[in-house]
């Protein structure tokens, strides 16, 4: 997901322990407030474009999509829904013009004309668009999905899914409060053997399982390098949006914005977000988190990055231990660099991009049948066919904005435990740290004026 948008948002929406007060910025300046007051009431009552999409015209409707960032992963979905028959791409916006003038040419190549904005503000006031897909730096995310979603547009949004644990409760509230259908961009739930491997571990295929382990290498290093002025194509001011403000260099944009706390959480955000997906699939715990969390880590000498070189954690559930390791010392699972893998009393079973393989214990035969009698998950037709579909019939997608909240939120624990260097215990009905008010401050991030989260 590399890139970046502009300016934004917000309304305010009551997260429970969060209360979120967010302030709609358009680009007029009201003359008054009571112009003001009723701006807002006509954008509540504006009717949801997407929400008019019937399954009785889903053969013959094709749905419209604006773009925000199309780099990184955003110009995969760019150009992958360029070839999509049931979608026609009608906007883009970006920050960075020339990533923005390399989207408006591959369109042109598939005979689509698209309008370009640098500020992705205008791109939502289009009526006619009736889905945003997001793939801008993590510090966007939350701004760029609330806001789309009050303009009454469903969201397809990169992982993870925002920058704090705050911003997640406070799309999941939006999306509830207005009925929209949103999905984050874990792929991987929409993969067969992915879903299969999490239904043999939940039918008890491989035995009782009490531990996961989900596991990847280290994060990276970098010398440190000198500010300059940013490339005459990059509004920096506006790629940085929320993030404090800091001078320009190479090192973080366009993609390794990720090892930044004020941008992204690292590897454990990026891959991270992945690997617990699957494993609170398979283990059944979408809708919960961990209630301790320990971290340690070992820092390079030298790194401009703000990341650990090596980072193991680990969450306790109620019943279950969930671990996370980069230490390109350990093999988890020969052969393999990353990956998911579940410890079973009769088997242990690995998964990841390259299929699934089970390890019985005692030569035990494990049956991978799966019959109309077992517990079935979601079966996905593909991740942002599901997404689309859902767009008709107004269901949950396959990766529910709660779900990739749950998923995202492991991520951000596991970061307060290291940068803490103690353990911490979490309420996960509550969402808050048990009389941690240190913790507590974590789950939170001031945002750069005139944006807040308060």
């Amino acid at each position: 997901m590399a890139i970046e948008p502009v300016l934004f948002l917000m309304c305010i929406a009551e997260v429970k322990g969060f209360p979120m007060t967010t302030k709609l910025s358009t680009r007029r300046e009201f003359l008054h407030a009571s112009a003001t007051t009723a701006a807002g009431a006509a954008l509540l009552a504006r009717p949801h474009t997407a929400s008019a999409l019937s399954l009785k015209n889903a053969a013959n409707e094709r749905i419209v999509t604006g773009h925000i960032g199309v780099g990184g992963q955003g110009r995969f979905h760019f150009d992958t829904l360029l070839r999509n028959p049931r979608v026609q791409i009608a906007a883009a916006a970006d920050v960075d013009s020339q990533k923005l003038n390399d989207a408006k040419q591959r369109a042109a190549q598939n005979n689509v004309t698209i309008d370009t904005y640098t500020d992705y503000r205008e791109l939502l006031e289009r009526p006619d668009i009736d889905a945003i897909v997001i793939g801008t730096p993590d510090h966007w995310h939350a701004l760029n999905a609330i806001h789309a979603m009050e303009e009454g547009k469903d969201v397809y949004c990169e992982k993870p899914l925002t920058l704090t644990i705050a911003e997640s409760k406070a799309m999941v509230a939006t999306a509830r409060r207005l009925g929209r259908v949103c999905q984050m961009g874990t792929q991987q739930r929409s993969d067969w053997w992915f879903r299969h491997a999490c239904e043999l571990v939940r039918n008890g295929r491989i035995g009782y399982v009490n531990r996961c382990v989900c596991f990847i290498g280290e994060n990276p290093q970098s010398d440190w390098l000198p500010n300059e002025a940013p490339p005459s194509h990059l509004d920096w001011d506006m790629w940085l949006g929320p993030a404090p403000w800091r001078e320009y260099h190479g090192g973080i944009h366009p993609a390794s914005f990720r090892f930044y706390r004020d941008y992204s959480g690292g590897t454990l955000t990026d891959w991270g977000v992945h690997l617990f997906d699957i494993a609170q699939w398979g283990l059944g715990k979408d809708d919960t988190s961990p209630r301790k969390i320990e971290a340690e880590g070992e820092m390079y000498d030298v790194n401009m990055f703000e990341y650990p070189r090596t980072m193991h954690i680990q969450y306790n559930y109620a019943d279950t231990v969930l671990e996370w390791s980069q230490d390109n010392s350990k093999t988890w699972e020969e052969g393999q660099g990353y990956g998911t893998k579940f410890y079973g009393s009769e088997a242990d079973l690995f998964v990841n991009r390259g299929g699934y393989w089970i390890h019985p214990k005692k030569d035990k035969k494990i049956d991978e049948h799966l019959g109309p009698k077992d517990t079935r998950l979601y079966d996905s037709p593909g991740h942002l066919e599901d997404f689309f579909d859902c767009m008709y019939s107004r269901k949950k997608p396959i990766c529910d904005v709660a779900i990739g909240h749950r998923a995202t939120a492991i991520s951000h624990l596991g970061n307060i435990a290291y940068r803490l260097k103690r353990p911490v215990y979490y309420n996960p009905e509550e969402e808050q740290f048990v009389t941690d008010e240190a913790a507590n401050k974590l789950l939170i991030k001031p945002m750069r004026a005139p944006w807040r989260l308060s």
